[in-house]
């Protein structure tokens, strides 16, 4: 059985500022008679590619522009290859009244720096550029965990509930400066609208993530007196509801993701895998530790979301008429069926040969708390040589 909403209590927002009404592209289009022109980045691979096939066949959109810095393998598009950090892209957006920016690193083995760099770069560029060229619409995603995954969160989140993620040097770090730029932008640019899209947790061909990770763990981690509940996005859904954003159907900031959630015990009767309980100063305390010695590709912060819910009410889009494809459920199962031959302890990849050892131990937090011991006696031994 899938859950059904729970209460909320009503909060505050890092609310980005409405564009002026009508905006450019809206008064444009409805002279004209016809859909949008939207340009998509990222479009020759992952999330930009499949948006880019969906929306070369919606009859919601006038015309897709895809760039990448490559070409890709859409047709009945208009190629326009350009790096999405240089600032020649502003010529590339000629004639576009909306852009769907999609050309991000997400990947939680990715160096920091270089990703931070890459993803804000980018989304400063692409604010920047179609402010210049006139777009009346930009549309950024970043995800759900911008709100934060707090044991204390109602279940689930109101869309208008702050953002209370860690600005740390994770992938949400780089979702919540996303999200400053375009308060700032929206605020600048008077003339643009910008919506913002946040996805749950995505499941689907190519989605490799911290919550997928924790699946392909031997044992599924849990803290002590706190029980996790589980909301997924299918990246089906996610194109879906991105074609109706970009069609300007719906706007403002939004989640995107399953009704519901999961509870805990329904994941683990679905997936087959059993829990290990642990202390919560215990868990962090060694995950940290064994970030801090390069071990672990991801910072503490990032457990916090697969112990603690970060499930939200998706209103906007359920006001608009939208339902997801997938169900909690359903989606789960894409998620399980992914991971078959992959296997993940404390948030990095294992090779095959490692795999059998990996698999037999208690868990994936007993393997980190075993990894950290074997650690902090080699140090014992430097430091007595």
């Amino acid at each position: 059985m899938v859950k059904g909403e729970g209460q909320v209590r009503p909060r505050l927002s890092h609310a980005v500022a409405p564009a002026a009404s009508p905006g450019r592209a809206e008064a444009r289009l409805a002279a004209h008679g016809r859909g949008p022109v939207v340009a998509v980045t990222g479009a020759a691979r992952g999330l930009g590619h499949a948006l880019t096939v969906r929306l070369a066949s919606s009859a919601r959109i006038g015309r897709v522009v895809a760039i990448d810095d490559h070409r890709g393998d859409v047709s009945g598009v208009t190629w326009r290859v350009v790096d999405v950090r240089d600032p020649a892209l502003a010529a590339r957006l000629t004639g576009v009244d909306v852009v769907v920016h999609l050309d991000l690193d997400l990947a939680p083995d990715s160096d920091y720096r270089s990703r931070r760099a890459f993803n804000v770069r980018g989304a400063q560029t692409v604010l920047t550029a179609a402010a210049a060229g006139r777009v009346g619409r930009v549309v950024l995603v970043t995800s759900s965990m911008v709100y934060g995954a707090r044991p204390d969160n109602p279940v689930p989140l109101e869309e208008t509930a702050p953002l209370g993620a860690d600005p740390d040097g994770s992938v949400v770090g780089d979702m919540l400066e996303i999200e400053h730029l375009a308060h700032r932008s929206a605020r600048t640019h008077l003339g643009m609208a910008i919506t913002v899209v946040r996805p749950a947790a995505l499941v689907g061909e190519g989605m490799d993530t911290v919550v997928t990770r924790h699946f392909g763990a031997p044992r599924l981690l849990t803290v002590k007196g706190c029980a996790p509940r589980w909301q997924f996005c299918h990246t089906a859904d996610l194109v879906s509801a991105l074609e109706l954003a970009a069609a300007g159907e719906v706007s403002g900031e939004f989640a995107v993701g399953c009704d519901g959630w999961l509870e805990q015990e329904q994941v683990e009767e679905l997936s087959g895998l059993r829990r290990i309980e642990l202390p919560a100063g215990l868990t962090f305390g060694t995950v940290q530790r064994l970030h801090r010695a390069g071990i672990t590709p991801a910072p503490v912060t990032d457990l916090h979301y697969v112990v603690y819910p970060w499930v939200v009410d998706c209103r906007t889009l359920r006001d608009a008429g939208w339902s997801p494809e997938f169900d909690n459920a359903a989606a789960f199962g894409v998620l399980l069926e992914q991971r078959t031959g992959r296997l993940a302890v404390a948030g990095r990849r294992l090779a095959r040969k490692d795999a059998t050892v990996a698999a037999g131990a208690a868990g994936a937090t007993v393997a980190v708390i075993g990894t950290a011991a074997i650690v902090r006696r080699a140090r014992r031994r430097r430091r007595a040589t």
